[in-house]
């Protein structure tokens, strides 16, 4: 199974409970591993690169998903839109689109950029806030898909959505090192993702692709 993974702070919780389920699953899965921003892996699973990931919301429509996905109630933190003319990042799908719908004009900058961008002091809008506001509902801006491997990869989000994980402190501190922050800025931003989609999650997807088809 070649599996993607967005090389983002977001997912590295789903990172460590994937290294432990495939050293532990009796079924032998093989993990061939691509790391990329959104864009480059929403390309990857178009050509059949990968097998499965978490994509741009916006892609999803397209393929077999699951009910996990990589989601924000009110604040992310790491989807700013800052001031200026309109710029799209050239790593995003569904943030540049979000902003569209919102009728927001200036620069979208998302991942780990945006996180240290809004940690140094740097100001812009919170995009996940910018959509509660208007609708009442999460922001679910990645959902985990498929082109193959169907039911290994259900079994295996059910697994997750079952799972506390617990993120060892030495690959916190090799993580936040990596970003120049802090292992307690790195755990505080964790506090507000969360990757089951409930029932709000899945009608805020819906309005989500029902607005961005109208643009």
């Amino acid at each position: 199974m070649l599996f993607g993974s967005i090389s983002y702070l977001n997912l590295l919780p789903f990172q460590v409970f994937l290294k432990h389920y495939i050293s532990n699953n009796a079924t032998k899965m093989s993990l061939g591993y691509k790391r990329a921003v959104p864009s480059q892996i929403n390309k990857a699973l178009k050509r059949r690169a990968i097998n499965a990931a978490f994509i741009s919301s916006i892609e999803s429509r397209k393929y077999q998903c699951t009910d996990l996905g990589i989601i924000a109630f009110k604040k992310v933190y790491s989807v700013l839109l800052l001031e200026g003319e309109n710029q799209s990042d050239p790593a995003s799908a569904t943030s540049n689109q979000l902003a569209r719908v919102l009728n927001l004009q200036g620069k979208v900058l998302i991942g780990d950029a945006a996180l240290k961008y809004y940690l140094d002091g740097g100001e812009g809008f919170d995009l996940a806030e910018a959509w509660h506001e208007k609708t009442g509902l999460p922001f679910v801006f990645a959902r985990l898909c498929y082109n193959k491997h169907g039911k290994e990869i259900q079994k295996l989000a059910k697994s997750f959505s079952h799972t506390k994980v617990k993120i060892p402190q030495y690959i916190l501190k090799k993580e936040a090192k990596k970003r120049a922050i802090t292992s307690k800025q790195l755990t505080w931003y964790l506090e507000h993702i969360y990757y089951k989609m409930d029932d709000k999650a899945k009608i805020s997807l819906k309005l989500f692709l029902k607005e961005a088809k109208r643009l």
